[in-house]
C-alpha cells in the first residue's frame, strides 16, 4: 500500500501525518519547534521534525511512503547547506526513500481550508500575513514583516496596543487587566516590563484584550476593531479587484485569532460577508500537506480526497 507524509514545521510545534492514497490517516506525530528560523541551533529544528515523523511512522514501513510535502515559513532556510544536509540525513535515517517537496506554510494553510488550487489566505496569530495562491503556489504576499515593521492586526500587535493604551490610561479597567497579567504595579513598572521585550508575554496579552472586548470594555473593543481593519487591509493588498468587489476565489482564514472564535474573527467574518465572500477556516496543515502529497497519486478526485483527509469547517 502506497502512503504519503505531510509535515507542518512551525515555530512552536512540528506535526506529521501519514496517510494512504484514499485519505485515511494512519499515523500522527507531534514534537517541538521545527522551523530553523525559530530554533537554535538549526539542527535542533531538524531533530524536532524527526521526532514528529517517528511518531507518525510508528508501526509503518517507511519504504511504503511514495511522496511527502513539508510546509514551513521561510522555505529558503532549507537552502542553507548545513540545514539541507541535516534534513537529508534525517530523512534517510528514518528509512524514507521518497522525494519531499518544500512549500510555504501559507500554501498548506490555504490547502487546509479548501480543495481549490487558487484563492487567498489570511493568517493572524502571533504574526499576520496574507497571500494570493495560484495552483498551490504563492504569487503575491503582504505583511508578514515581523513585529517591528509590520504584522499589523496580529496577536503581538494587539499586545503592544494594549501596553500603549494601559500606560497612558493607568486608571482604566483595561490597564488593570494588563497590570494583572504583567505583574506591573505602576505605569513605570509596566514601561520597564515592556522595554525588556518579553515577546511571548506581549503576545499573550491578545487574549486579555479579546476577553475584555467581549465584556464590553471600550478600549479593548477599539483595539479589536483596529486589528480587524488592519487584517482586512492586508488581505486587500493581495487582491486584484477593488476593495469592495466580491472575491470570486475562496478566502481561507488561519491562525489563532481567525479560527479560534475571537472577536477579531467575528469582525473579519462580518466584513467579508458584507462583501458577499464566504470564508473557509484552515484546519490541520499537516493533513493538508499530506493531501498535497497524495493528490498526484490518488485514484480520488482532489475534492473527494480533501473531504476525506482534511476536515474543512465553513466560517
Amino acid at each position: 500500500m502506497d502512503l504519503v507524509v505531510g509535515l507542518d514545521a512551525g515555530g512552536t510545534a512540528s506535526r506529521a501525518v501519514v496517510a494512504n492514497l484514499t485519505g485515511e490517516i494512519l499515523g500522527r506525530g507531534v514534537a517541538g519547534p521545527g522551523n530553523p528560523l525559530s530554533a537554535a541551533p538549526p539542527g535542533a529544528a531538524v531533530g524536532e521534525i524527526a521526532a514528529a515523523l517517528r511518531g507518525a511512522l510508528r508501526g509503518i514501513d517507511p519504504t511504503a511512503v511514495v511522496d511527502g510535502v513539508l510546509g514551513i515559513a521561510g522555505t529558503s532556510v532549507l537552502v542553507d547547506p548545513v540545514v539541507r544536509a541535516a534534513f537529508a540525513d534525517m530523512w534517510r535515517g528514518l528509512g524514507l526513500q521518497c522525494p519531499v517537496r518544500v512549500v510555504g506554510d501559507l500554501v498548506t494553510a490555504f490547502a487546509g481550508g479548501t480543495a481549490e488550487p487558487s484563492g487567498f489566505v489570511l493568517i493572524a496569530g502571533t504574526g499576520a500575513v496574507a497571500a494570493r495562491i495560484e495552483e498551490h503556489e504563492i504569487v503575491r504576499s503582504a505583511d508578514g514583516l515581523g513585529w517591528l515593521l509590520g504584522d499589523e492586526g496580529s496577536g503581538r500587535w494587539m499586545g503592544l496596543q494594549a501596553l500603549r493604551t494601559a500606560v497612558r490610561t493607568w486608571d482604566s479597567p483595561l490597564a488593570s487587566e494588563v497590570a494583572a497579567h504583567t505583574g506591573a504595579a505602576t505605569a513605570d513598572a509596566l514601561v520597564r516590563w515592556a522595554q525588556a521585550l518579553p515577546m511571548a508575554g506581549i503576545g499573550a496579552l491578545a487574549p486579555v484584550v479579546c476577553a475584555a472586548a467581549r465584556d464590553g470594555d471600550a478600549q479593548a473593543a477599539a483595539i479589536v476593531a483596529s486589528a480587524a481593519g488592519h487584517l482586512l487591509a492586508t488581505l486587500d493588498e493581495v487582491r486584484p479587484a477593488a476593495v469592495h468587489a466580491p472575491i470570486p476565489a475562496p478566502v481561507v482564514l488561519g491562525g489563532g485569532l481567525l479560527v479560534g472564535g475571537s472577536p477579531v474573527q467575528d469582525k473579519v467574518l462580518a466584513a467579508l460577508q458584507a462583501r458577499d465572500v464566504t470564508a473557509h477556516l484552515s484546519h490541520d496543515p499537516a493533513a493538508a500537506a499530506a493531501w498535497l502529497a497524495a493528490r498526484p497519486h490518488s485514484p480520488l478526485s482532489a475534492a473527494d480526497l480533501h473531504a476525506r483527509l482534511v476536515h474543512r469547517p465553513h466560517a
